[in-house]
């Protein structure tokens, strides 16, 4: 009996197919700490906006988040006079319906180091644990990402 190439292709591809997981996706390098949005992204102090963060790559990377801080921050040139603004700390609700999403609703705080018509970014800083190198204690670290925001 012989099959034919195109047999041969659509066989493998149904065998490859079934053998590779539904839930698994492409995960940069870039989302190994989560992925990051606001919205709407255009805001002046006082503004009520959204904040979304999805941990799906996260976890495909073995990182296990503890606790999530957002902050708002000056993305370059910083002259040591604007700190980060903490938005939120918040914790995963795994007992949720998407346990790997958080999503919450600020406002932009009236900060006294924020300068006008200028670019910021909304950090994200994933702390998660680690095992130490005696294989029983642990540690936290702190990895981030960050969306781009403009303060009018």
């Amino acid at each position: 009996m012989q099959l034919s190439f195109s047999t041969i292709i659509a066989t493998l591809a149904a065998v490859f197919a079934v053998a590779t997981p539904a839930a698994a996706q492409f995960c940069s390098e870039a989302t190994r700490f989560g992925v990051v949005s606001v919205s709407p992204t255009t805001l002046s102090p006082g503004d009520t906006f959204t904040v979304t963060a999805n941990f799906t790559c996260a976890v495909q990377y073995g990182i296990q988040p503890q606790y999530t801080d957002y902050y708002v921050e000056v993305p370059v040139n910083n002259n040591g006079h604007e700190p980060p603004v903490l938005l939120a700390r918040r914790t995963l609700n795994a007992s949720s319906a998407t346990p790997l999403f958080d999503q919450f609703t600020t406002q932009l705080p009236y900060a006294y180091s924020f300068n006008f018509n200028a670019s910021y970014v909304v950090m994200l800083e994933t702390t998660y644990p680690e095992t130490g190198t005696d294989g029983t204690s642990s540690y936290s670290v702190v990895g981030g990402v960050e969306t781009v925001i403009t303060i009018l």
